[in-house]
């Protein structure tokens, strides 16, 4: 595995506030939230970009959603609404190069956002 931030989180290097983890998944908050709720949603197997997915990767891009609407609904976040976003690459806003999905909520989002 490489050394992301986010390799380091699922070594356990680095701390992080973990709210969900499963066998492929691990989710935690954003130490720099851009809503009352940002969560990232990440694959415990390293992937840079979404332009690295293979088609067996299917699979576990829907194990990322599916965490992210378990965790908006127990959270009860999915009657008013959230956002989920996988950023790709420099022009795409990733700053990390391990893919992620942002879960965001608690707010009105915007687009384009402002």
């Amino acid at each position: 595995m490489g050394d992301t931030i986010f390799s380091r989180i699922i070594r356990r290097e680095i701390p992080a506030d973990i709210v969900h983890e499963d066998d492929d998944v691990l989710g935690f908050r954003d130490v720099s939230p851009q809503a009352p709720t940002h969560v990232l949603f990440i694959p415990k197997r390293e992937i840079p970009t979404l332009n690295d997915l293979r088609p067996d990767d299917a699979t576990l891009v829907g194990k990322l959603v599916m965490a992210a609407t378990a965790y908006a609904k127990a959270q009860g976040l999915a009657e008013n609404g959230y956002r989920c976003v996988i950023n790709c690459n420099k022009d795409g806003g990733q700053t990390v190069y391990h893919i992620h999905l942002h879960l965001l909520a608690g707010r009105q989002m915007h687009w384009p956002p402002g």
